[in-house]
Formats: C-alpha cells, structure tokens, sequence
C-alpha cells in the first residue's frame, strides 16, 4: 500500500500533486512533520457535521473544531467541553466515517482557574485533539503549562488583528519569556496582513515558539487561494521547514462563505505542491 501511494505522489509531480482519488498527495507534508487541517469556523454558518463533510470534500484529513458550533441538525449540542457521553459518540462515530480527525481546537477561552480550564483539557484529550488556541493571558499561563504538560496538550496564543491583545508578534514574545515551551504562538498569518505586519518577518520573529498557525493568503483584504495572494505563501511554508515547525496548520477561509469549501481544496491542492517541494 505504501508503495502505492509514494508512486501515485512521484506520478502526480508531473501534474497537479494529486491522488487517484482526486485528494491532494500529502506525502511531503507528512516528511515535514505537518498536518493540514481545515479551521472549521470556515463554515461556521452550518454544523460542526456540515464543516466535516466540507472538509472531506476537499480532500483534507484533519479539522479545527471551534467553542459553540452547533453538532448537528438533529442533535442539541454544541462542540466544546459539556458534550454529553453520547454526543461525544456521535461525534467520533462521525468523524471516523468520514476519515477526518479533529487535531486541533480554538479560538476558546482558558484562564488561571485551574478546574475551569481542566474541563476543556478533559475533553480536549478525550477527542484526540493535540493542540488548544486560546487568547489566555500571562496571568494564566502557570495553570495552563501545568495542564499542557499533563494532557500533553499545546496551547498556542491567536493574534486575531489590531488591537487584539496579541496582534503584535512583539507582545507574544514578551508574554512567552520563560514560559513552558509546550505555550507558544498561534500564528495567524492573514490576521497579520490585517494589521498591517509582513507575516513572513513576524514568523521570524516567532522562531522557536509556534505551536500552531491559522494559515491564510489575502489578497484585497480577503482570503483567496494560497499562492494567488500578497502573503507569499511559499515563503511563508519554506520559513516554517526552515524553523523545524511540526505541527498543525489550519487553513481559516473567511469569504465566499457558501463556496469555500471549493476554494480551501485549491488551497489544499497548492499546499500539497509546495510542501512536495519543500520536503525533498
């Protein structure tokens, strides 16, 4: 089987990177210690069941399951710590169908109550989930480090743009001295072209302490597919490699709200070329 899929990767190098199946080869991402996944606030408008199907369709593996997303038409619930056992089942059961795990999850609320944010940890783990995206602030980062440690959970600071409390890379970096490295940074890399940042300079600076990264290209001010914007995204990619990141990448495409799952597939498509390149 193996054999298979390297030969359908090497075949499709002469083309567009892509499966017999039609998925994106994540051959190279996988070398690099990457998984892609969708943010599922992308499609937010429909059900966290809605934003899997979306995510399969575009021939990604991996979702980011954001704080009060309805579950499903037929279930009241929403996603996040105080899911009922049987929610949680329906979930997983969900999940497995579909061939997409649930890696990562945010932008969510934790805090220095350590029994409080315990609870999203709990339910963190028990979804599988290997990376947590927060706004915490300093006064809760010795809870949280104790926690990440525990769970073997990261937890990556978001800079949502101007004037969040972390749009800057700057005050990342000062929040982050002599902070548990398993807290680090969430790097948005569109929000930063919102605040008017070059994201490739502001991973520079992050060196060493991103966890995670909200990925994105714009261009007129919105998200369009990777490597047709201002963002640069290969250079962007090739920083991350040069760096030794290992984690998740979640692509968050906030326009064309009812066709981006269409969109975020040629992203996957791009993604795959580039990260092909980059792990030979």
């Amino acid at each position: 089987m193996k054999k298979a899929l390297v030969l359908a990767c090497v075949i499709a190098m002469s083309g567009s990177v892509m499966w017999a199946d039609d998925k994106p080869c994540m051959d190279g991402a996988e070398k690099l210690g990457w998984k892609l996944a969708v943010q599922a606030w992308s499609f937010h408008r429909g059900t966290f069941f809605e934003a899997v199907d979306k995510t399969a369709a575009a021939g990604i593996s991996y979702i980011e399951a954001f704080p009060g997303q309805k579950i499903d038409k037929d279930i009241d619930g929403k996603m996040g710590p105080g899911m009922s056992a049987d929610q949680i089942k329906a979930v997983k059961d969900k999940l497995a169908a579909s061939k997409v795990k649930v890696v990562a999850f945010g932008v969510c609320g934790l805090s220095k109550d350590e029994a409080a944010s315990r609870k999203t940890f709990e339910w963190c783990k028990e979804m599988g989930i290997e990376v947590i995206n927060t706004e915490a602030k300093e006064d809760a980062f010795p809870a949280l480090a104790k926690l990440a440690k525990e769970f073997d959970i990261k937890v990556g600071l978001h800079n949502h743009p101007k004037p969040s409390y972390y749009w800057n890379p700057d005050k990342v970096l000062e929040a982050l001295k002599g902070v548990d490295p398993m807290i680090g940074s969430n790097a948005d890399t569109g929000h930063w072209v919102r605040s008017k940042l070059n994201p490739l300079e502001c991973l520079k600076k992050l060196e060493g302490r991103i966890v995670s990264s909200h990925f994105k290209d714009l261009k007129g001010g919105h998200d369009v597919v990777w490597g047709t914007g201002d963002s640069d995204a290969k250079a962007l990619l090739a920083e991350l490699k040069r760096q030794g990141f290992k984690g998740v990448i979640s692509a968050e495409y906030e326009h064309n709200w009812e066709k981006n799952h269409e969109d975020i597939a040629q992203c996957a498509k791009a993604f795959a070329a580039i990260t092909m390149e980059l792990a030979k």
